[in-house]
């Protein structure tokens, strides 16, 4: 088995479980870490023992998003020259090109022949939303959090499997505000498969993985495969492509330019906070209406 730095890999049982493991960062992807995730999922899908994937996070959320920190993806952290990144400026061809680098690393979760299980709790937000719905079935917590904000302000959305999940309109729906939902939410619009109680969420994945231990990799294998082939003739394979460039368009927008310019001037938490203060809880309400108080929070009703 291989000596990872940012995950962890355990085989038992016909699974293999592999966790993100940057707790104090929230499990935030870097390039470093979406580099092991990517070898892992090849490595899974090459073990004879392996016939389905789960992936979590460690800590207190499954993945806070991408790690957008200073220093990190950039030349002289831990991707390729050509880069670029928040903090600093580059072509649309050279923004394009890193934004495709990564999505392929991410297209393992897609392109591997056995069936992976996104096991979510806490924070699911941006980039963790890339890596969960790429998977091949999310169950949730119920009070985990699901969400793209940087679509306020940040880009668009490097990957697109919402469409394929919940629909046009509620895609547009969370990825027009950047708001949030919760697990069962997510479960109501079908973002995700299922929500259970958090006490019940390894129970749940972990008896899903029982059931596919009992069949044979190979027939795993061909119902993966036909599916995601259904989706390719939707589009769907394309249509990620199509998201990586689009997200480099975006990139090119004055609010992304202002973010960008704030993050360097002030520092990213100070950025952050002046973007998501404007939207009070950041919350959307699935069920009922929305009705806010003065400072932009879901009055429950």
């Amino acid at each position: 088995m291989a000596d990872y730095e940012h995950i962890i890999v355990q085989v038992e049982r016909g699974r293999a479980r592999i966790t993100l493991n940057r707790p104090a960062k929230r499990n935030a992807l870097s390039f470093a870490l979406l580099t092991e995730l990517a070898d892992a999922l090849w490595d899974a899908d090459d073990d004879k023992r392996v016939h389905s994937v789960i992936i979590k996070g460690a800590g207190s959320a499954f993945c806070a998003g991408y790690d957008i920190s200073p220093g990190v993806n950039v030349p002289g952290g831990d991707t390729p020259r050509r880069g670029g990144g928040l903090y600093q400026e580059t072509t649309i061809d050279d923004d394009i090109w890193r934004l495709e680098r990564t999505q392929r690393l991410r297209m393992a979760l897609f392109d591997m022949h056995k069936p992976v299980i996104a096991q979510v709790h806490g924070f699911c937000i941006a980039g963790g939303t890339d890596i969960a719905l790429l998977s091949d079935i999310v169950i949730a917590a119920d009070d985990a959090v699901f969400g793209f904000p940087p679509a306020r302000d940040l880009g668009s959305l490097p990957n697109q499997m919402w469409l394929y999940n919940c629909g046009p309109q509620w895609a547009k729906r969370l990825l027009m505000t950047g708001d949030t939902i919760t697990g069962r939410e997510a479960q109501i619009i079908g973002l995700v498969m299922k929500s259970v109680p958090p006490d019940l969420l390894e129970a749940e994945v972990e008896g899903l993985a029982d059931r596919m231990a009992l069949i044979d990799p190979d027939l795993l294998a061909a119902n993966k495969r036909i599916v995601n082939l259904g989706l390719e003739l939707m589009g769907a394979r394309t249509l990620q492509r199509l998201a990586a460039e689009n997200d480099g368009r975006a990139h090119l927008a004055p609010g992304t330019k202002r973010f960008r310019r704030v993050a360097k001037e002030q520092g990213l938490k100070a950025a952050l906070t002046e973007r998501d203060r404007q939207f009070g809880d950041g919350r959307a309400r699935v069920d009922g209406p929305e009705i806010r108080d003065a400072q932009g929070r879901l009055i429950e009703t």
